[in-house]
């Protein structure tokens, strides 16, 4: 075993002054990723600020059509904040966000999901920047169709849809080779025609998709219009 720090902050003030003064301080508050890292030594931090406590990171308001979540906890272990700051390619909550055109608000300034998610396991995020709270005006009608990994349960291929007037938005997980991302093969085919039949015959390029134990690029490519007519109609109840 290693030494670690523990520290529960009290304030986002107290955590950011904590992250500040540790020589390698983690974040940590559902601990879905970051305890299992730990666990087969691939992070070991020397601090660990617990954000669990802090009052102002929780709850969920909403004005008009504007929904703003501060971060509650997801099954008694990830956050929505946890997972949007670690973009695991394989999660779920990137798709949304992106699907979503919501915005992620940081203790020091707001980014549009567009411009969040840099690459795998990459975000815009700063290292003394901390998510307080994401934000999205809801749609139409929206869905969300996963075809799960049966193990981890994570994404081999997931598809958010979005609709909001004429605008169509649709991002995927867990496919691509630099992690989230917005298909416009998708997005073209439901923007006259919101349902699952829009989609037959529509083909996604698999050159920037991923190839790995568990499924081909081309695999993924099919998956991408299979798990999309399940949002559809997710999403048209």
């Amino acid at each position: 075993m290693y030494e670690v720090n523990y520290h529960r902050a009290g304030s986002l003030d107290e955590a950011l002054k904590l992250l500040a003064d540790a020589d390698d301080g983690k974040l940590i508050a559902g601990g879905q990723t970051l305890i299992p890292a730990m666990k087969t030594r691939l992070a070991a931090p020397s601090d660990l600020i617990d954000l669990r406590h802090i009052a102002e990171l929780t709850g969920i308001a909403v004005a008009g059509r504007t929904v703003t979540i501060g971060d509650p906890h997801v099954r008694h272990m990830g956050t929505i904040g946890g997972s949007l700051a670690n973009n695991d390619p394989a999660a779920d909550y990137p798709a949304a966000m992106l699907a979503l055109a919501a915005t992620i608000v940081t203790n020091a300034r707001e980014i549009a999901a567009a411009d969040f998610f840099t690459g795998l396991f990459e975000t815009a995020l700063e290292e003394d920047e901390i998510i307080t709270a994401v934000r999205f005006d809801a749609p139409e009608r929206a869905g969300y169709g996963k075809f799960p990994n049966p193990a981890s349960r994570y994404a081999m291929t997931g598809v958010f849809v979005a609709l909001d007037g004429k605008t169509v938005r649709a991002a995927v997980t867990g496919a691509g080779d630099d992690g989230v991302f917005r298909s416009g093969e998708l997005e073209t085919a439901l923007v006259t025609d919101f349902s699952p039949s829009a989609l037959d015959g529509v083909s996604v390029p698999d050159d920037a998709l991923m190839t790995d134990i568990h499924a081909s690029a081309a695999y993924r490519a099919s998956l991408i219009v299979a798990m999309a007519k399940r949002a559809v109609t997710m999403a048209n109840g």
